[in-house]
């Protein structure tokens, strides 16, 4: 999407777990979208299907704790009981490079980003309704039934801040294409604005 000339987009696409961003930017992917995706950095155990350096960075806490003591991760927050960051080089090269750069976070680190690059492009990914949301947890049967709690807990006030974001996409059950659509519209916009957003990581 973003060329020489034109200036790169850093997009912030955040949500509560369990309402499909992985499956959003899977879509994406697939699609050959031209987008560079960062891997977060996390201490959280890795699940039966992920990779190493692809889904996650995955690390314990003592070097989690060094990458933010050295200033090396743009936002970083706990999650569900884990350490999740986002690495700033990472980003850097990408923009660099003259790729737009998508960031899938938690609401946490969107705030953070929110405040240390302004011109992010933020868009909340939303369930229907709540009711919803608990089928999908349920359905992945990757958590524990205190963990689903404290997920449900959370995105109860996740969802609380919406309003701080510049788009909200409705990811609805058997309409991820439509999703997957409304995402690249709202990029394709932004590159269509007269003043073009300047962003500094």
């Amino acid at each position: 999407m973003s060329e020489k000339g034109r200036s790169s987009l850093l997009i912030v696409l955040s949500g509560p777990s369990g309402v499909g961003k992985d499956a959003v930017i899977q879509r994406l992917k697939a699609s050959a979208f031209p987008l560079h995706y960062t891997v977060t950095v996390t201490t959280r155990p890795r699940r039966p299907n992920e990779v190493h350096g692809v889904d996650y960075f995955f690390t314990g806490e003592a070097d989690f704790d060094a990458m933010l003591a050295r200033d090396e991760l743009l936002e970083s927050a706990l999650v569900h009981g884990h350490k999740y960051g986002t690495p700033r080089q990472q980003v850097r090269e990408a923009l660099a490079a003259h790729k737009d750069v998508l960031l899938k976070i938690d609401v946490q680190g969107a705030t953070q980003v929110r405040h240390k690059v302004p011109e992010a492009v933020s868009i909340f990914l939303a369930p229907a309704n709540l009711d919803e949301l608990v089928r999908r947890l349920r359905s992945r049967g990757s958590e524990s039934a205190a963990e689903l709690a404290l997920r449900l807990h959370n995105a109860e006030g996740e969802l609380e801040d919406l309003p701080n974001y510049d788009y909200v996409v409705l990811n609805e059950q058997d309409r991820l294409q439509e999703t997957v659509d409304q995402v690249k519209a709202i990029i394709t916009a932004e590159h269509c604005r007269v003043r073009q957003r300047r962003i500094v990581v």
